[in-house]
């Protein structure tokens, strides 16, 4: 007998404890792997920092579970919370990232795979550097067909994903709701992210 069978009183009467253990696992089994094909994962992102090269992994990941069918929510705060201006503009800051190599998206294909790990006393004491950084991985980004933030913001758009937004970090940088994106979805705050990352199956903070 197995576990999709009609089983009445009678015959649970007579199994055995151990038979009828057996029995009641497979049921269980069975109505837990039914109840995981029909929910819909879903997906939580606190994003803290707005920087060019930190701005990619929300977007990336908010917008690929999205087309997956994932519910997904991206809650924004701190320098995070810039990424959802209007004015998007983010700049990438090699000071106190050593590990990012400076790759020119110029030149010979030999000068392009070049790693130019320069220290951080250089990059401090360069005006300017960060604006050449900055570009340089533009540059690089769009000779490589990756698409750019606000491309990628606005495929998390049009995919329905939640954009939070915290109002605390608005309050405290004296900025207004007016100088940010329509699209918002919620002003809200720690709670509100905590209730939403209590019900998803990944959370990730970035």
């Amino acid at each position: 007998m197995n576990a999709t069978e009609e089983i009445n009183g009678k015959v649970l009467a007579e199994m055995s404890p151990e038979a009828l253990n057996a029995w009641f696992e497979m049921r269980f089994a069975e109505s837990l792997a039914t109840a995981n094909e029909n929910k819909t994962p879903r997906l939580s992102i606190m994003v803290t920092k707005g920087t060019l090269d930190w701005a990619y992994p929300p977007f990336i990941l908010g917008a690929t579970a999205a087309a997956m069918g994932w519910e997904t929510s991206l809650f924004f705060t701190f320098y995070g919370l810039a990424l959802l201006k209007k004015n998007l503009r983010p700049h990438i800051s090699p000071l106190g990232n050593p590990a990012m190599p400076m790759k020119m998206p110029f030149g010979p294909q030999w000068f392009q795979n070049v790693e130019w790990n320069m220290p951080n006393l250089l990059m401090a004491g360069v005006p300017g550097f960060e604006t050449v950084a900055t570009t340089l991985m533009k540059q690089t980004m769009k000779n490589k067909g990756v698409a750019t933030i606000p491309e990628l913001r606005e495929l998390c758009i049009e995919a329905e994903v939640k954009l939070v937004a915290c109002q605390m970090t608005v309050d405290l940088f004296g900025w207004k709701q007016e100088d940010f994106i329509p699209e918002v979805s919620e002003w809200a705050g720690a709670a509100s992210y905590l209730t939403s990352a209590k019900g998803a199956d990944i959370t990730l903070f970035i």
